[in-house]
């Protein structure tokens, strides 16, 4: 029997997470760093040069988290979690247009 890779919105929906708290976002949000110095001030994963909108990317485009964990071997899942977590306090700070949905 062949195991199936989940993508990530799969295992945030399997609930397999638990629900992410504030004081859990805030322990992800360690992980990521802004640093104008780096990745030209780009949110990027804490001592590696990726960053978090390509694994965004990469995670609305269908990849896994295990899929973008093996083209990264340094990074961890907390640190994929981390990114998605940033997602979100970004969306709480501002909206981002989209189109009507088709009737």
């Amino acid at each position: 029997m062949a195991t199936r890779l989940l993508s990530a919105f799969e295992l945030l929906d399997s609930g397999c997470f638990g629900t992410l708290s504030v004081v859990a976002n805030a322990d992800l949000l360690k992980r990521i760093n802004v640093d104008p110095a780096i990745c030209g001030g780009r949110p990027c994963i804490r001592g590696h040069r990726v960053w978090v909108s390509l694994v965004l990317d990469f995670l609305a485009a269908g990849r896994s988290v295990d899929e973008v964990l093996a083209d990264y071997p340094g990074i961890e899942r907390a640190d994929v979690l981390a990114c998605i977590a940033y997602g979100a306090e970004m969306s709480r700070l501002r909206d981002i247009p989209v189109p009507p949905a088709a009737e």
